[in-house]
């Protein structure tokens, strides 16, 4: 009886380790923790961008709304921890910040008119934070993706810099890009009276009307 029982305890053992090796797979195809593919849209007219202007759920209504713009992700990125999750980014502690990428089709829109739509949409003039969220994971940032990206945000930061004595945005090339979780994507669309209640009690409306009240993007 004894080597009975010694024989279905190793069964167990082994069907349980051959149960979580067939587990293993899924969970890192989870679509949530994947980094983003070449071309999101799967076209190869169109261009990819990536913004960091704090909340991402704040992010992308401003891009959703321009003519020319196929889609928008919320997502991490510039950070140094591989496949970060929502907790770990907000600690702080993985070197990410909250940001969008905006694949979008550059016959019908320019990058030039997304930085404008970008600027417009944060505080330059504060460091490692936006609005009412504080930390690096808030800092604003524009990562290019190319040396003509590159070229026109630093056009762009130069007359953002004429407006203002402290500019903190940073400009780097662009890293790993991974798609936050999908209760963040189009949160707004999808939990409108929360998404306005917490941005009105995060004051952004009002600072960005105090900083570009006259120069608003559309």
């Amino acid at each position: 009886m004894k080597s009975v029982m010694t024989i279905i305890k190793a069964y167990q053992k082994c069907l349980g380790l051959i149960l979580l090796a067939m587990a293993l797979p899924a969970c890192a195809a989870d679509p949530q923790i994947q980094t983003d593919a070449n071309n999101a849209a799967g076209n190869d007219n169109y261009e990819e961008a990536i913004f960091a202007g704090g909340c991402f759920w704040c992010m992308e209504p401003p891009y959703d709304k321009l003519d020319g713009v196929i889609s928008t992700t919320s997502g991490y990125t510039d950070g140094h921890v591989r496949n970060p999750r929502y907790k770990q980014v907000t600690s702080g502690t993985t070197g990410h910040t909250e940001a969008v990428k905006v694949v979008y089709d550059p016959k019908k829109v320019s990058y030039e008119k997304l930085l404008d739509v970008f600027w417009v949409n944060i505080d330059p003039t504060v460091k490692n934070r936006q609005f009412c969220d504080k930390g690096s994971q808030y800092r604003s940032g524009i990562y290019y993706k190319n040396e003509q990206q590159k070229a026109a945000a630093l056009a762009s930061l130069k007359k953002v810099q004429a407006r203002f004595d402290k500019v903190h945005t940073e400009i780097k090339a662009a890293s790993r890009f991974y798609v936050a979780e999908g209760y963040h994507q189009d949160y707004y669309e999808k939990n409108p009276v929360r998404y306005r209640y917490y941005r009105y009690g995060c004051g952004r409306d009002a600072r960005l009307e105090e900083l570009w009240g006259d120069a608003k993007a559309p």
